[in-house]
């Protein structure tokens, strides 16, 4: 591998991803306040690529554990189960019943079971039944599914989630799968990429949503050959000494997973130069920790997550290794599994 213009640092990653943690949100992410959940799951995560979750004392793992499954939203008479974003929007008015503020949504859900697996939790607390049967309720006639019962969008961001929630619960009976599968391949675009919806432009955070869902669902071979080879063909295009996300568009940081991890789920990451991608994820490292959009921008949870996630593919020294389709690192994989058998 050619010089590298910066140094990996990660014992400032760590440090900035723990305050993330341990902190008060900075000002810059305040509107995050109602997804504190989300932002967790980045730092925890983030972690655990760092190889760090093991150094978390123990007191305060059992914490986060027990503020996770202060999230649990378990209601069948509406049908709105699952985990809720933060307790923000929790209020005395509110308090005995569910709102639209207190409903549970697909995304906080996948954010929760990951950071519960990552913990090294064993999912006997989470009301699975109750999950599943909310899960069913979202998912839309063509196959997609809403974020939460009312109010949300519906694109393929959500069909990921909820294949993750499915996978990891190890139960796709609440899903018609058959018609996910129809919504992901009408939502192929004339370029080979895959976008939110059908006719709509292909992104690669959505290609990347789209593929780990089939290849969850042990689908991937639903795509045939020509649509194979126009998407590789798509993806390999979006590197120009770093990924972006579109034609046109500058290089991003989470790209570096985004792409980079469609490509592996593809077994096609190899066309690409390592080198130069990690040149650019290093120049948006900041001198204080976290990694950045752009260079020369403010670092934030999700993309010193994504960034890191981008280095692991590119098997950087003292990185664990990554399952791409779940975005979980091997080693949390691997303690889902021995979940899995215990649920059995």
């Amino acid at each position: 591998m050619e010089q590298l213009i910066k140094t990996f640092e990660p014992e400032f990653h760590k440090n900035y991803l723990l305050y993330v943690l341990n902190k008060k949100l900075p000002s810059s992410q305040n509107s995050m306040d109602t997804n504190r959940s989300v932002l967790m799951y980045f730092a925890l995560s983030g972690l655990d690529i760092l190889g760090e979750i093991e150094n978390l004392p123990k007191e305060r793992k059992r914490s986060i554990i027990k503020w996770i499954y202060s999230l649990q939203i378990v209601n069948k008479e509406e049908l709105v189960s699952g985990f809720q974003g933060s307790p923000t929007l929790n209020t005395r008015t509110n308090k005995t019943g569910n709102t639209s503020y207190k409903w549970s949504h697909v995304a906080n859900t996948y954010a929760c079971l990951s950071s519960l697996l990552i913990l090294g939790d064993d999912l006997s607390r989470v009301n699975k039944q109750a999950i599943l049967e909310s899960l069913e309720t979202l998912q839309l006639p063509d196959g997609s599914f809403k974020g939460a019962k009312e109010g949300v969008e519906n694109d393929m961001r959500f069909v990921y989630c909820a294949a993750c929630i499915c996978y990891i619960l190890d139960d796709w009976s609440a899903i018609n799968i058959e018609r996910m599968i129809e919504f992901i391949l009408n939502s192929i675009s004339y370029d080979g990429g895959i976008g939110q919806g059908p006719e709509l432009e292909s992104h690669c955070g959505s290609t990347f949503c789209a593929i780990a869902s089939l290849a969850l669902s042990n689908n991937l071979d639903r795509l045939t050959k020509a649509q194979f080879v126009a998407l590789r063909r798509w993806l390999l295009f979006r590197f120009d000494r770093g990924f972006n996300g579109r034609p046109n568009k500058p290089v991003d940081t989470c790209y570096s997973f985004w792409t980079g991890g469609a490509l592996k789920i593809l077994d096609s990451y190899d066309f690409i130069h390592d080198q130069f991608n990690a040149q650019f994820v290093l120049l948006t490292q900041d001198r204080y920790g976290g990694f950045s959009k752009w260079v020369n921008i403010v670092p934030d949870p999700m993309h010193t997550c994504l960034g890191l996630a981008g280095l692991s593919l590119m098997e950087f020294d003292g990185l664990e290794e990554m399952n791409y389709e779940l975005m979980l690192t091997k080693r949390t994989f691997e303690h889902l599994r021995r979940v899995q058998e215990k649920m059995k």
